[in-house]
């Protein structure tokens, strides 16, 4: 799709902003979306999961329940920071959107020019759009033989491998078929601070969080004081109870660009807005994350459903009589992650758990199913 007729459909959907909802609606949502949550979540000193809902950047439900941390008892709160795991790749897409806007990048630039240093032929044909939709064909060939180095590598760690690559460890030409890669966005880490002068974090706290207003949102780094976070969880069939699946035993929960930041549902609230707003890129970048540049074969394992497919940072639902549905996922030891939006009638719907043995998408579906029931 050229990129006029994409902001021809951006400017279309939001003359077509929803009805607002009224009170009685807004109740029967909130008593609908609790049982649901209450159903999966019903005892409150287990690991637990904070809720939110907005309607027009105003919030409609918001709830939260059982525990942070089960060595302290803290409880999940509004405020609580999880690891949002992947749903960490919007971010590093935006990041590297705005360099695009400033002329620093383009979409089309060849990794070969971003890492001079690898010189095999295929660099010169993979580009920034590749890596953003997960088209480059590149393997994950991270080294799993080193127990140590999975549960510590760092982004730059990550993808020294892919400096040994050849032509035929490719997976796919450049831009003929979808991977789900996490190295490719780890590649973010490098590609900002290469093009921008400034330090990855650095960047993101300047020109990402700071205008969103993110005030208590940062990456994970081993021995960073990481205030009101909570700890991931999984079930211990022997032990018959949920213990900590994080950091040091979980693999890969070092590295930042593809998955190692930690926000707050209402943290993530201001990013919502931030992004509808503009304030943190134009209509142009909006309109090319949201819009899908590769349609996925629907795959349970992955969580893949029908008429899906994935733009920049974001998958993309295209469900026939529903409108679009602009989310992302992010599992990271215990933590299972949720974070949606419906952009044509301003609606965003989030929930961050700190357990990762629920059924996240049959609980995603009923929510939304509720949501359209009473937004019509």
């Amino acid at each position: 799709m050229k990129l006029r007729n994409i902001l021809l459909c951006a400017v279309a959907l939001m003359a077509l902003q929803g009805m607002a909802i009224n009170k009685q609606d807004i109740m029967q949502l909130q008593q609908q979306v609790n049982q649901i949550f209450e159903q999966v979540y019903h005892d409150p000193s287990q690991p637990g999961a904070a809720v939110l809902i907005q309607h027009r950047g105003k919030t409609i439900f918001e709830r939260c329940y059982g525990k942070a941390d089960l060595e302290t008892g803290a409880d999940v709160t509004p405020t609580t920071n999880f690891c949002i795991a992947s749903v960490s790749k919007q971010f590093s897409a935006v990041a590297l959107l705005q360099l695009v806007e400033q002329g620093k990048l383009s979409l089309q630039t060849p990794v070969s020019q971003l890492f001079p240093e690898w010189t095999q032929p295929f660099w010169q044909r993979i580009t920034l759009h590749h890596l953003l939709s997960h088209t480059s064909g590149i393997p994950d060939a991270r080294p799993r033989d080193d127990r140590h180095f999975v549960l510590t590598a760092t982004d730059v760690a990550s993808v020294q491998y892919m400096a040994h690559l050849t032509e035929g460890d490719l997976e796919f030409a450049p831009g003929t078929a979808y991977k789900y890669q996490n190295p490719t966005f780890q590649l973010a880490y490098q590609i900002v601070p290469r093009c921008s002068g400034e330090d990855f974090e650095d960047y993101m706290r300047r020109h990402i969080f700071k205008k969103a207003g993110m005030k208590h949102t940062q990456y994970f780094e081993d021995g960073r004081d990481m205030p009101n976070s909570a700890h991931g969880y999984r079930w211990d069939e022997e032990q018959r109870r949920y213990v900590e699946f994080d950091y040091g035993e979980e693999t890969f929960f070092a590295t930042k660009a593809d998955g190692g930041l930690y926000t707050s549902v209402r943290d993530f609230a201001r990013w919502e807005q931030a992004l509808r707003d503009g304030k943190v890129w134009n209509a142009v970048s909006r309109a090319m994350a949201y819009t899908p540049h590769v349609m996925l074969q629907p795959d349970a394992n992955y969580g893949y459903q029908p008429h899906v497919g994935y733009g920049y940072g974001f998958f993309i639902q295209l469900t026939p009589g529903r409108p679009k549905i602009v989310y992302h996922t992010g599992d990271n030891g215990g933590f299972t992650i949720y974070a949606g939006k419906v952009p044509e009638r301003d609606i965003t719907f989030m929930f961050f758990s700190t357990r990762d043995d629920i059924d996240r998408m049959a609980i995603v579906g009923r929510v939304w199913d509720i949501i359209f029931s009473i937004d019509h």
